[in-house]
C-alpha cells in the first residue's frame, strides 16, 4: 500500500511534495501499522479514507498552485489551511452561542422588570466585576507560567530541548 501512496503522491506540484513527501509517507506508514492489526473492514475504510484525501489534497494544491488561493475549489472537507486558522463551523456555532447570550439577557432584562428591579442596579458595578476579573486571570496565568519556568517546562525550555532529524541519529 505504501508503493502506491509513494506513487500518488507524484500528483501534487513538485514544491509540495519536495516540502512534504516525506513526512507525509512517514505518517502514513505509522498509521497503516496501527491499522494493520484491525479487522479487514477497518483496513478498507482506512485505505479509502486515505487515498481519497491524498487525491483531494492533490487536486487542491494543484489548483492553488494555477489559481494562487484554495477558494475557487468547490469541495472541501473542514480541514486546516495555513491561512485559516479555524474550521468554518466555529463562524455559524459562535453565532449561535451569541445569539443565546442576547436572548438570555433579554430574558433577564425582562424578568427584572417585571418583579420590580430597575436596569441601573446592576450595571455600575459591571466595569468594577469585569476589571477584577481579568486582573485575577492575569493573576492566575502569572503565577502559571512562574510555576512552569521553575520546573523548567516553558515552551522556551522544551525548545531549548529539541533535537532535529540529524542529532537523534
Amino acid at each position: 500500500m505504501i508503493h502506491l501512496y509513494r506513487c500518488l503522491l507524484h500528483l501534487y506540484p513538485a514544491a509540495y511534495r519536495h516540502e512534504f513527501a516525506g513526512e507525509m509517507a512517514l505518517v502514513f506508514l505509522e498509521s497503516e501499522r496501527v491499522v494493520r492489526r484491525e479487522c479487514l473492514a477497518t483496513r478498507i475504510v482506512f485505505c479509502a479514507r486515505e487515498l481519497s484525501g491524498l487525491l483531494s489534497g492533490a487536486l487542491r494544491e494543484q489548483t492553488r498552485t494555477l489559481v494562487g488561493f484554495y477558494d475557487c475549489v468547490p469541495f472541501g472537507r473542514f480541514d486546516m489551511r495555513p491561512e485559516f486558522r479555524f474550521p468554518r463551523s466555529t463562524v455559524f456555532l459562535m453565532s449561535v452561542i451569541l445569539a443565546a447570550v442576547v436572548v438570555a439577557i433579554a430574558k433577564a432584562t425582562s424578568i427584572e422588570l417585571k418583579y420590580g428591579g430597575t436596569l441601573e442596579t446592576v450595571w455600575p458595578s459591571l466595569p468594577w466585576f469585569l476589571a477584577l476579573m481579568l486582573g485575577l486571570v492575569c493573576l492566575t496565568v502569572v503565577i502559571g507560567w512562574g510555576i512552569l519556568f521553575a520546573m523548567r517546562r516553558t515552551g522556551m525550555h522544551r525548545l531549548a530541548n529539541l533535537q532535529n532529524g540529524h542529532e537523534q541519529r
